[in-house]
């Protein structure tokens, strides 16, 4: 365990270096705790002999290490308060009530790789071996009604469709006929199942039957999406020095992006919100990656944020716990 002076000095390093990416001197620390340049020398030697700093061979300054990242973050970090700004941003996303929550989550994880320069993902869970368990139709007005896809496996998809000339009458058949032909069909199979068995025979139950079965398709062919990775802001951590000065780094770092094997490493599994730095991404040694599930009415999936090691820890983690709160409600 370290001391409190030493815990002071790495906390410091550690988040002036996020700030500014050059080796920390002991001046600047010195007039920050008030000690002498020979103490403060003394404990960045010490703290270099444990593994928590490196030093470069530019500057007699010293660097966090990544053992220094993860001291940080299990000892010294504290989630940073959220600003009015950053939250009402996210607001506007979360009360628009026309949205979603597939939407919701892609929308409100733009923002915050805006709000920070990070790469933002939400990976849903893989859904494609899930079977077709009912389908409901609740109205919201004359012309639109949200349709509940629910699978075997617990996923809840609600999808808003327009029914047109169509009455709620016709749409409580539709559904009964779907229930009836399709319960218990792989979603990957549902569409085929739709237009090979449904669509011969609607006609003799719902008049408006081109309009219905149009919409109930279209909203079972989304469906298929339930399993996949959405990336947004890929090309911002491109940016960071750590991967911008290497062009076989950013080569390396793009195939791994279009790769189906990162969705394995990037896939959480733990409650919480949980860091992985550097060589513990297993993706690339520069690199961070901040993640947490999420689980709506069975509805599950990862959120991360990628950036580089010198990542902003506490703002990044706050808001990765007000997005999973907010999308949980």
């Amino acid at each position: 365990m370290l001391s409190n002076r030493q815990n002071d000095i790495l906390k410091i390093i550690v988040e002036e270096y996020i700030k500014v990416p050059k080796p920390i001197g002991s001046k600047s620390i010195c007039d920050l705790l008030n000690v002498s340049s020979a103490t403060v020398r003394s404990e960045m030697a010490t703290l270099e002999e444990l593994g928590f700093l490196e030093k470069t061979h530019v500057s007699s300054g010293r660097i966090p290490s990544e053992n220094g990242y993860r001291y940080y973050v299990d000892n010294l970090m504290k989630p940073k308060e959220m600003s009015g700004e950053d939250v009402l941003k996210l607001q506007t996303i979360f009360q628009n009530n026309s949205l979603i929550l597939s939407d919701v989550i892609v929308k409100s994880l733009e923002i915050i790789s805006e709000m920070t320069n990070y790469t933002a993902v939400v990976l849903k869970d893989n859904a494609s071996q899930s079977k077709l368990k009912k389908v409901e139709a609740i109205p919201i007005n004359d012309e639109n009604v949200t349709a509940i896809l629910v699978t075997d496996k617990g996923h809840v998809e609600n999808k808003i469709i327009n029914i047109g000339g169509s009455n709620l009458d016709e749409v409580n058949k539709t559904v009964e006929l779907i229930n009836k032909l399709i319960v218990g069909t792989p979603i990957d199979e549902i569409s085929e199942k739709l237009e090979y068995e449904v669509k011969p025979i609607i006609n003799q139950y719902v008049k408006h039957h081109e309009i219905l079965y149009n919409a109930f398709y279209n909203a079972f062919n989304n469906l298929k999406d339930f399993s996949d990775m959405t990336m947004r802001g890929k090309s911002k951590l491109l940016g960071f020095d750590e991967f911008s000065k290497d062009a076989d780094k950013i080569r390396d770092l793009v195939s791994k992006f279009d790769s189906e094997k990162i969705i394995s490493k990037i896939k959480e599994d733990d409650a919480g919100i949980n860091v992985y730095i550097g060589k513990e991404s297993q993706i690339d040694d520069d690199l961070t990656i901040i993640k947490t599930r999420y689980n709506v009415d069975g509805r599950e999936g990862t959120l991360a944020i990628l950036g580089p090691k010198r990542m902003e820890y506490d703002r990044v983690v706050s808001l990765l716990e007000y997005l999973k709160q907010e999308i949980e409600k």
